[in-house]
């Protein structure tokens, strides 16, 4: 059974397009990486949870604000990094400046025996479409695509 995951891909009319809300992946190992390094709010469940009621949940943890926008377009499933990922779209707005996400425990550095806290998501940003192509871990990017169908182009 492939371990599962549900997010929300949130969405606007930017002056210059379709711009999507996506969270830089905290912790050591992406601190200093960009392209490749941005996710959209997601998290895994179980196979008796509700990936949308999972989805929000996430979306609220991670970002620090529940989802802006009451009617979410299914944007399907997607295998990504050996997880099976189900999106949906939201379109709303939100201040990405004063996202704050939860926080998690990690061995650092390895093996030294000292726990840190780090947040999930360590910022969040705007970006147009086709940079967020680039910006987002390669899994995810068909998502961008599905999203332009759904809404009917940028």
């Amino acid at each position: 059974m492939p371990r599962t995951s549900a997010g929300i891909l949130l969405h606007r009319r930017g002056p210059a397009g379709r711009e999507v809300l996506l969270g830089h992946m905290g912790g050591p190992f992406w601190a200093r990486k960009d392209d490749g390094a941005w996710s959209i709010p997601k998290g895994e469940h179980g196979p008796d949870e509700d990936p949308l009621a999972v989805a929000h949940r996430e979306f609220t943890e991670e970002l620090g604000s529940p989802v802006p926008a009451a009617d979410l377009v299914p944007l399907g499933q997607l295998r990504a990094s050996g997880k099976v990922l189900t999106v949906w779209a939201a379109e709303g707005d939100l201040d990405a400046a004063a996202c704050t996400s939860n926080t998690f425990e990690l061995e650092w550095p390895p093996r030294s025996g000292r726990i840190q806290e780090f947040p999930e998501i360590d910022r969040a940003a705007w970006f147009a479409v086709d940079e967020a192509r680039a910006k987002l871990v390669g899994g995810q990017v068909p998502f961008l695509d599905r999203l332009l169908e759904a809404v009917g182009g940028p």
